[in-house]
């Protein structure tokens, strides 16, 4: 006989009321998706290096024409509040002190995966595109390569591409900017 569980998934409300009351605490690396809080993979020295380029390769390019957001929350709709290595937002004054942002703030969101290829794959890229984040990076450390994802949809992106150590792509939002994957990969 098996026994059916069940599972109670948690709003972002709930999410936030459990750090505010220390159940969840500051360092604890954990995101909420699709209501349930999952635990987050320690970052290794190759992510970490690849994240800072990231954020060193945008600022350079793109100064205060966008906030490069790095490891920070975002809020998809009332059930997901994960945290993608880097996003670039809409610049705001407040950057963005009074609220987490939200899909439409989103320029480019960007995960760093090595040991969590196959879940960002399979759950985070499909959430993102059922939120309508228009351009999605997947550096994919095993392949050394960058997957882009670009035209969301209910059911996942139209347009997957890949770029390797040479080749060069533009962002979409900004495309007067070209950037070589060797900025990236290294």
């Amino acid at each position: 006989m098996s026994v059916q569980l069940i599972k109670h998934k948690f709003t972002v409300d709930e999410y936030r009321k459990m750090a505010e009351m220390g159940v969840l605490k500051e360092g604890d690396r954990v995101e909420l998706i699709r209501g349930e809080i999952i635990e987050m993979s320690p970052i290794g020295t190759r992510h970490a290096a690849c994240v800072a380029r990231l954020i060193n390769l945008f600022m350079n390019c793109l100064g205060n024409r966008a906030i490069a957001w790095p490891q920070n929350p975002i809020q998809l709709g009332n059930n997901s509040q994960p945290q993608p290595d880097v996003t670039l937002l809409q610049p705001r004054d407040d950057f963005y002190a009074t609220q987490h942002p939200q899909p439409a703030d989103i320029f480019l969101l960007v995960e760093v995966a090595d040991t969590t290829l196959e879940g960002d794959r399979s759950i985070k890229i499909p959430l993102y595109a059922e939120h309508d984040i228009t351009e999605v990076w997947l550096v994919n450390l095993p392949e050394n390569c960058l997957e882009v994802y670009r035209q969301p949809t209910p059911t996942g992106y139209q347009i997957v591409s890949k770029f390797y150590p040479g080749d060069t792509l533009s962002l979409q939002t900004f495309p007067d900017i070209t950037i070589n994957v060797n900025q990236i990969l290294t």
